[in-house]
């Protein structure tokens, strides 16, 4: 838990909320805030299994994951390749691409050409970084005058973004309990934005679940979902984000370890299915297990 990156707190938060379901269950277990020492950390510690609470660079680029491999140590969540292909957006939208996956027009723009490159979409845009999570970095560009500062927003927190072309729809997140997807999620924040404060604040979003969806389109959604758990070597139970509109769900991304914090999506999907919150930690942590020794 913890980690180095920008999504440090609510790392944090997950942390101490999976802490507390391991030991309801009265199973022994530590946490550890993860530094640059952690390779040293965890020879010293010799644990069983880690449950990787970390979000963001480091945690969920396959970067823990290698160094968990070297040490024989299971770990929750997908492997280092998967973790990797997931974590970068315009990785993961070739493959959606080359998959047939639904997924928005796009156009990537590095640093090193931004003032050599024009804007192949039409307004509105959404501006993002290539790799970071929690919407970090995101903006919605609605007018020229916004553009550039969009930007160099995007680019304070990664060398590479990804410009992709706005979809008014319903968003809607499917939480995936292996291949299988569970109960859909709609989001719907009251700001219109699904920003950091919308994902993190309670009170400033709400949330349908089941969402209000026809079975056709229930089905559209779980199709894709399991398509991109496929696509992107998906293990244990990541979070599909989709936006459906006309019909078409357009596939934004998955998240190898989504947030286990009190407004987090995948333990709002598991109760829905059955699972309350401690149960949802034990069956990560039994899942990693049978990983593992596949």
């Amino acid at each position: 838990m913890g980690g180095l990156s920008p999504e440090r707190d609510v790392s944090l938060t997950s942390g101490k909320e999976i802490f507390r379901a391991i030991k309801n269950r009265g199973l022994n277990a530590e946490m550890i805030d993860v530094d640059h020492k952690i390779g040293a950390t965890l020879v010293e510690k010799k644990i069983d299994l880690a449950c990787i609470a970390l979000h963001g660079t480091w945690g969920e680029d396959g970067t823990i994951q290698g160094i968990l491999e070297y040490l024989k140590i299971p770990y929750t969540g997908s492997g280092v390749l998967g973790s990797a292909i997931a974590y970068n957006k315009v990785v993961s939208k070739e493959i959606f691409v080359e998959r047939g996956i639904p997924t928005a027009n796009y156009q990537v723009i590095t640093a090193e050409d931004r003032k050599n490159v024009q804007r192949t979409l039409e307004l509105p845009v959404v501006v993002k970084p290539s790799d970071q999570g929690s919407s970090i970095g995101v903006s919605i560009v609605h007018t020229e005058a916004q553009w550039e500062t969009a930007l160099d927003r995007a680019f304070e927190i990664s060398e590479e973004i990804l410009i992709e072309q706005f979809i008014e729809g319903k968003l809607l997140a499917v939480g995936m309990n292996g291949s299988q997807p569970m109960p859909i999620i709609e989001i719907v924040p009251k700001s219109g934005f699904y920003d950091y404060e919308a994902k993190y604040t309670e009170g400033k979003t709400d949330y349908i679940c089941p969402a209000d969806l026809t079975p056709e389109e229930v089905n559209r959604c779980n199709d894709a979902a399991a398509k991109v758990f496929k696509a992107l070597k998906g293990r244990g139970f990541p979070r599909v984000d989709i936006i459906l509109e006309g019909g078409t769900p357009y596939v934004l991304e998955m998240n190898t370890i989504p947030g286990m914090t009190p407004t987090s999506l995948l333990p709002m999907a598991a109760r829905k299915a059955g699972m309350d919150f401690d149960d949802l930690v034990i069956e990560i942590l039994k899942r990693a297990q049978l990983d593992y020794k596949n």
